[in-house]
Order: structure tokens, then sequence, then C-alpha cells
């Protein structure tokens, strides 16, 4: 009998080790639970949509309605400039070196808890299509969402394989995956359980590199002309020994991710640009197609959506293309808001936000309270014009990856007038710029005598930020070596 009951005792441990328990949020004042749209793009630089008037030929009029009629975050920020520790960030509302995705390979830990799985334990329908890309490159289905459709790793814009609900699907006769992903989302949306609220999260896999846009807008930007940034010949200027940049940054100039040598190839900037764009242009047809379906529905008024990227884009601003620095071209993202009922449109909002917010904001809206262990904030009071309490500077990390050794490990913190980026692992300058008056970034002010009190405050914000938030190590995780040679400089050894 003792032998037996120990028996059982052992069958009741094993069944129930490793399971996550999802602990019962506390509910806000009765309210009305809001229906959410997240819709998330990859590697969408923050000012690269029409109404912006970077580029005079950008046309996004779904992004410009959002704009017009919704809210516009001018100063929106991931806490890592990296597509799978953004991603985590926005899922588990926690900062890369909490949920330890730190990289594009860094397994997910089993102890995770994403939001929507308080979603689905007080009520909603979850759905989640698109590029997860995050933990590793399976596509198999995640915790939080009743429905699911995804790919492998980056995956490919035309003839996808969809993973739906556990059963592969392969789709052909050209099918460009922005297209089929939208198409899906809203039909979705359109077969569920109308008497329960919903969230939807729409993950693009536009308008990441390799980039190839859709057949029917194939060369309608070329020969526009991108303008390139001040700081794009900087360093072949007189001048440069002035601005103090790091010794990685000239270094990177041709490498894979520089303007010389750009993935490997001397490919033209302004043809890249515009092939980029041009990948642009079905993800704001996108936007179009969910904002018009739900205005043909009746949800216009119960419904928030939001349009976010998993982080930026430097398109020759000190030299460098691709994300993982702290200057704003990477750290910046696009945000857009758009809720009728909830909010008057036409907002340019300048506070910051960041990944972080987005957790909190949707559960506010189902009613629910964050976890504690979440630093960020709903913006839903920014929404509505107040700003009490809210954080007057961001905090930044990325760390060095094995696969792309060109970017040294990066903590950051910014305010309205200053940013400050300390480098970790390597013997090279950091930097302090007055991005009130210097918004470009050029002028590094980190051994300006008259700058010092302020490197001092601003590097004690910092670590008492990695302190407090057990940051003050850096996550090492397991990682396979690859082939000698695929992304590095020629003659690195």
């Amino acid at each position: 009998m003792r032998q037996l009951l120990s028996f059982i005792f052992l069958l009741l441990a094993f069944s129930t080790w490793g399971q996550k328990q999802i602990p019962q949020l506390q509910a806000l004042a009765a309210s009305k639970k809001m229906n959410v749209v997240f819709i998330l793009t990859d590697d969408h630089r923050y000012d690269f949509m029409g109404f912006t008037g970077k580029i005079p030929w950008l046309k996004t009029p779904g992004m410009d309605k959002m704009a017009r009629e919704g809210a516009y975050f001018k100063n929106a920020f991931v806490t890592t400039a990296l597509c799978s520790p953004s991603r985590a960030s926005i899922l588990t509302g926690q900062y890369s070196h909490v949920h330890t995705i730190v990289d594009n390979v860094a397994p997910e830990p089993p102890n995770l808890i994403y939001f929507p799985e308080y979603l689905q334990k007080n009520g909603y329908q979850t759905s989640f299509f698109g590029k997860w890309h995050m933990g590793d490159e399976s596509d198999h289905p995640r915790p939080g969402f009743n429905h699911w459709e995804s790919f492998k790793g980056q995956g490919v814009y035309f003839n996808p394989n969809l993973n739906i609900n556990g059963k592969n699907v392969q789709y052909k006769d050209s099918t460009y995956i922005t297209d089929l992903l939208t198409e899906h989302a809203v039909d979705w949306m359109d077969k569920r359980d109308k008497n329960k609220p919903f969230f939807l999260y729409l993950s693009h896999k536009a308008v990441h590199s390799p980039l190839a846009p859709a057949k029917r807008h194939k060369g309608m930007y070329a020969n526009q002309k991108y303008t390139l940034p001040p700081t794009y010949y900087q360093t072949m200027n007189d001048d440069y020994k002035a601005l103090k940049w790091p010794e990685w940054v000239k270094q990177q100039r041709y490498s894979w991710h520089g303007v010389d040598y750009l993935y490997h190839s001397h490919q033209d900037m302004q043809e890249i640009v515009q092939t980029y764009c041009e990948t642009l242009k079905a993800v704001d047809e996108s936007v179009e197609t969910v904002l018009n379906y739900l205005k043909n529905n009746g949800l216009e008024q119960n419904t928030m959506v939001v349009y976010m990227g998993d982080n930026g884009f430097s398109w020759g601003e000190h030299g460098l293309i691709d994300k993982r620095h702290f200057y704003e071209e990477s750290v910046k993202v696009p945000f857009l808001v758009y809720a009728p009922g909830l909010f008057k449109g036409g907002q340019n909002i300048t506070r910051m936000v960041q990944n972080v917010d987005i957790a909190p904001t949707v559960l506010e809206l189902a009613g629910l309270k964050k976890p504690d262990y979440m630093p960020g904030y709903s913006f839903t009071q920014l929404l509505r014009g107040d700003t009490t309490g809210w954080r007057d500077r961001i905090f930044y990390e990325y760390f060095w990856e094995y696969d792309f050794p060109m970017t040294p490990t990066v903590f950051g913190v910014r305010t309205d007038k200053y940013k400050y980026i300390r480098y970790n692992g390597i013997w090279d300058q950091n930097e302090l710029y007055d991005i009130e008056n210097d918004p470009n970034e050029m002028y590094n002010l980190i051994e300006k005598p008259e700058h010092q009190a302020t490197v001092k405050n601003l590097a004690g914000q910092l670590f008492d930020w990695l302190e407090k938030s057990n940051g003050m190590q850096i996550p090492l995780k397991r990682t396979i070596k690859k082939p000698f040679g695929d992304y590095r400089h020629p003659n690195q050894h």
C-alpha cells in the first residue's frame, strides 16, 4: 500500500512539474472589455511613413489615417533594438536581462508568461498570425493563443509554409505572405465567437531583408531619390576626429552592417531603400484592410488598433545600416494607436513610450491590473491627456552576438535632452549627445569638461536601473557555432 501511494505521489509530481501557474490578476473598476488588434512589423523605421514627410514620395494612406484619426507617438522606443529580445519584451512586459531572450537564438525559458495568457484566463479569444521568431526557429503553437498561424524563423515572402494550429500548410501560386496573413486575420475576426472580446496579434515578416515587394508594387518607386543623412559621409570628413565616434562605428562602415559593403555586397543604397519602401506598401494595405473591416462590422467603437515596429533601422546614419546600436534610427519605432471610441483623434504625443508598455495597456483595456513584475505603463493615460507620473527617461540594452560581432554590448539611457551610451567588453569610446540641439547625434560630448557632471549623473542612473531590475549580469546563452565567415568582415579573424 505504501509503495502504491508513493507511486501515485510520483505520478502527480511529474504531471505538474514544469507547468506554469498563471496567477489571477486583480480586476480594475468595472468597465467594458475592449477588443485589441496589435500589428507588428519587422525593421520598420520610425519616420518611414508618408505623413512624417521624411520620404516625400512614400505613400502610406493606412498609417496616415491612423495618425490623422488616432494618435501618433513621436517618441516610441524599444528596450533592445533586435527582433527576438524586443518581441519577448512586448509579450512578457519585461526587459531583456529579465526574460533572458537576449538574442535571436536564445531559447525561451519555460517559466515565461505571455500576457495573452492572462487574457485567455479572463474570457478573451486570442489569435496569432505571422512571424514569431523568438526563442528558436520553430513554428509550433505557443501559449496564450486560441488560434495560431506562424512560420519557421524569418520565413519567406512568397509561397510560405504556415503552421496552422499544429498542421503545416504549403501555399503556392506566388502567394504573398503579407496578403495571406492579413486575409487570414480578417477571416478569423469574421468567424470568431461574437459574444466574447478578442485580441488579435498580426505579426508581419515585412520589411525585413532580403526585401521582396508584392508583384503589384515592384518598381513603383523606381528612380525616386532618398536623401542621404548628414552623417553618411562623416567618417571621411576632415572634421571626423572632433566628433569622437567610437572606433567600432568607424570599422563597421565596411562590413555586413556598413554602407560601403552592406550585406557583403555593393548594392546601391538608393535602390535598396526604394525596394524597402515598395515592400512596406503591402503592410500599409494590410492596415487599411483591418481598419475597413472594423468599421464595416461595427467594431470601431470598442476596438483599439496598435501599429508598431519591433525595432528601427538605420539607412546610412553614422555610416551604418541595420539596428542593434542605440542611435535614434535603431531604437525608435513607428507607433500609432487608433481607437475612435476611446479618445479624440489627431493627437501627436511626445512623451516617451516603450515596447514594455504594450502588455500593461492591453491588460488595462481588458479590465485587469498589470502584474507587479511588469515595469511598463498603460499609455491610455497619455491618450486622455494625463502625463502624471509618466517616465522622463528610457533605458536600453543590447548584448553582443556571435553571429553579428560587429556591434558590442551596449547599455544606455535617454532623456529628452541627453543620450548616454556605454559599451561593455570593448576598449572604446563611450558617447554623450545633446539630442535636443544635435538630433543627428553628430558631436560626441563625452570628453567635454563642462559635461562631466551630466555623464556621471546619467551613468549613475543607468547602473541604478540595472541594479534595481536585477540586470548587473550578462545572461550568457549556449550558442551553436556557425561556419566561419557567415557575417564577418572578410579580414576578421
